[in-house]
């Protein structure tokens, strides 16, 4: 740090040099065109399927693996339910038996098509079910929703009075790439406008805010680019999910670096009277802070690559280049333009030059002065309000969501799905299936066949193939509840206990539980180590111990805070049934990571300023000039994190809702109050063992010359 800060380095000098600012804009441009049109693609090799995310030794996938030797791994059963509750005639029961003859003649369909099976109503039935096959191939994703509409479009002929749904594996495979398709369009333009609006009122400029969305998009298309290219040579794990997260945290990540560095290039410019030179000064200055920022956020996300899960795994390596492309074009092509436009992209407030800086008399000076005269006290109130709302994360149910409740609204295999379990075994859509050596078929098949919560008789008989036997039963309840996953741990327990069967259960209800377990191992290796690296990033930039694990502190508050608030309105607002078992480590993530990142903006402020005045001037002077820059950085985070919350799916709401409150919490109390407030206790044993934290404060009687910004200038 001390040879970084002792002249402007030579990053510092290239987007700003009057000769490099023209390389820099020219070598983006030329990556834009290159990146942009394989970013396009990128919807192209997202792997979606539920299957796909589960670790290789869980025992769902080594099921999957081996029930390919008797059925293509991309096989999708749809199940397209018809309901009548005035009872199914004959004749309604033969045009059903009609439209199963259509749904064989549809593309994708290979195998034959089961049904109509009647429901057991008497004297007539009132629901039936059609059971089809889809060989989804490697692009069946994309395909679902078509051939979803197909199906409704056959099943509707001839069904007067009869309410048609299609349901299952497909179904639902059908409204979830619904929910993702044109995510990443929906979710750049709603992230576009937030932080265009959050830009104009933080600069007040009808201008300058077109060249941070200029960087940030140019970045934007650029990573995927990247990404895409990493799927498709490299086997990366990209999903929706990954890819809306990954268009929110570039917007909101890299504005909120646009922010700092305009922010000091803005003081800059009135200390130099050459832009050129303003810029050098405002990266070497702000430089720092924005690249242990992004450090801390990138080294967080990479963190995630020891998850088992392969889509926590797979989001890690997304969001780190996100991140870092962000961080690239913040420093280099957003300098380049800045001074490419001059003083005038300001306007029509022109930071003059040898003008007093607004922020030393500014609404932050004076909050900071109101925290400096009690300040223990304010920490305590603080840290307490935060502990109370954190109480309400007892009440967080992350236990994983029902297909039902993983949607906002009732999509359509909902609706099927309600009816199914209305009028047939709730578990009928979706089997258990278990594989064994074949010699020990009977035997395996019998103690299936027994487990409370599988509906006797309904194991069928075993498939023999290569030395193994397949087969499957119906569970009384539907497969993503907890009573499924109970039936699934006594069957498993029941097969594993067959001598030599080597026997394994699988299904739908096993990747959930498996992926539920996945979930739990990740959350109690990751955030240890999450932690760990984000202590020594601080530890390394500061210089000190004591700052660190006190920011960190405070950060981790504010998560358990955020969770409260989040799990209140979950209930009690939004009516969500619960939260998916990845939820807390994914807020947990983003929530240390980036709310860290303020603590670095206004921390290496504080200690810059520290060396000259002491740490009780140097918190008041660094909370006074980075106060108003932060709370906005924070509230363009906030609001592009919202963003996901225009997603049908909970998952991204919850995960969209939880982040931006816990980021006003970490930029407006955390970082503002608490923060500035622990500083000024503390004093200069934040800084210990590191020998600024022998300097004793300035009084303000001892202090000669200029204001304190104005002699830090003096110095260079």
């Amino acid at each position: 740090m001390n040879a970084l800060m002792s002249g402007v380095g030579t990053l510092a000098k290239i987007p700003s040099n009057k000769i490099g600012k023209w390389a820099i804009v020219a070598l983006w441009l030329i990556a834009a065109a290159v990146l942009a049109p394989l970013g396009g693609k990128l919807t192209s090799v997202q792997d979606n399927q539920m299957s796909s995310w589960l670790p290789g030794d869980a025992e769902s996938t080594k099921v999957l693996e081996i029930t390919e030797r008797f059925r293509s791994s991309n096989e999708i059963p749809a199940i397209v339910v018809y309901e009548k509750p005035s009872g199914l005639s004959q004749a309604d029961l033969a045009a059903i038996a009609g439209h199963a003859r259509q749904f064989a003649e549809i593309e994708r369909v290979d195998r034959e098509v089961v049904g109509p099976i009647p429901s057991t109503e008497q004297p007539n039935p009132q629901a039936a079910q059609v059971i089809v096959p889809i060989n989804a191939g490697s692009d069946g994703w994309e395909k679902l929703p078509d051939l979803a509409d197909q199906m409704r479009q056959i099943a509707g002929r001839d069904s007067a009075g009869i309410s048609v749904h299609v349901t299952g594996p497909a179904g639902t495979g059908a409204d979830q790439a619904e929910a993702f398709a044109g995510i990443d369009g929906a979710l750049l333009y709603a992230a576009l406008f937030v932080v265009i609006v959050m830009l104009l009122l933080t600069y007040r400029s009808p201008v300058l805010w077109v060249l941070p969305v200029i960087s940030a998009g140019i970045a934007l298309f650029a990573a995927q680019g990247v990404i895409y290219l990493l799927a498709k040579h490299a086997d990366l794990t990209v999903n929706g999910q990954s890819a809306g997260i990954l268009t929110v945290l570039v917007f909101g990540a890299g504005t909120d670096y646009a922010l700092l560095l305009v922010a000091r290039y803005r003081e800059e410019l009135r200390r130099h009277q050459d832009r050129h030179e303003a810029m050098a000064f405002a990266l070497h200055r702000a430089g720092p802070a924005i690249w242990a920022s992004a450090a801390t956020v990138i080294l967080g996300m990479v963190c995630l690559v020891f998850a088992d899960l392969n889509a926590t795994a797979g989001l890690g390596p997304v969001a780190a280049i996100g991140v870092g492309v962000a961080l690239l074009a913040m420093v280099t092509l957003l300098p380049a333009l800045l001074v490419i436009f001059g003083r005038w992209m300001f306007w029509p407030v022109r930071p003059a030059f040898d003008t007093a800086e607004p922020t030393e008399t500014g609404l932050w000076a004076r909050i900071g002065g109101a925290i400096g005269r009690r300040p223990r006290v304010t920490w305590v109130a603080t840290g307490l309000v935060l502990g109370v709302l954190a109480l309400g994360t007892l009440t967080l149910k992350a236990d994983g969501l029902t297909n039902a409740a993983s949607f906002t609204g009732t999509p359509d295999s909902v609706v099927g799905e309600q009816v199914l379990a209305k009028h047939f075994p709730a578990g009928a859509a979706q089997p258990v299936e278990v594989v064994a050596r074949a010699d020990q078929a009977t035997r395996v098949r019998a103690v299936f066949g027994a487990v409370p919560g599988i509906v006797p008789g309904s194991v069928d008989e075993p498939l023999v193939r290569d030395g193994y036997a397949y087969m499957t039963g119906t569970m009384t309840d539907a497969p993503d509840g907890p009573a499924a996953a109970a039936t699934l741990e006594r069957v498993r327990a029941a097969v594993h206990a067959v001598p030599g069967a080597d026997a394994m259960a699988g299904g739908m209800a096993a990747v959930l539980h498996d992926t539920n377990a996945a979930n739990s191992h990740d959350r109690g290796l990751i955030i240890p180590i999450v932690l760990i690296v984000v202590f020594l990033i601080l530890a390394g930039l500061l210089r000190a111990l004591i700052a660190p694990l006190i920011l960190i502190a405070t950060v981790v508050l504010s998560f358990f805070a955020a969770l409260g608030i989040s799990a209140f309105f979950f209930d009690n607002v939004f009516g969500f049934d619960g939260a998916d078992a990845s939820f807390p480590l994914f807020v947990f993530v983003f929530l240390v990571s980036l709310g860290i990142d303020y603590n670095i903006f206004l921390m290496t402020r504080v200690h810059e300023e520290a060396r000259q005045w002491g740490t009780r001037r140097g918190a008041l002077i660094g909370l006074s000039a980075t106060g108003g820059v932060i709370t906005s950085a924070g509230l363009v985070l906030a609001g592009t994190f919202a963003v996901l919350g225009t997603l049908p799916l909970t998952f991204a709401a919850e995960l969209g809702f939880a982040v931006a409150v816990g980021v006003i919490i970490d930029t407006i109390i955390v970082r503002a109050v608490l923060v500035t407030a622990l500083t000024l206790d503390v004093g200069r044993w934040m800084w210990w063992p590191h020998k600024l934290f022998r300097k004793r404060d300035v009084e303000p009687d001892e202090a000669v010359g200029e204001p304190p910004t104005r002699t830090l200038v003096a110095e260079h």
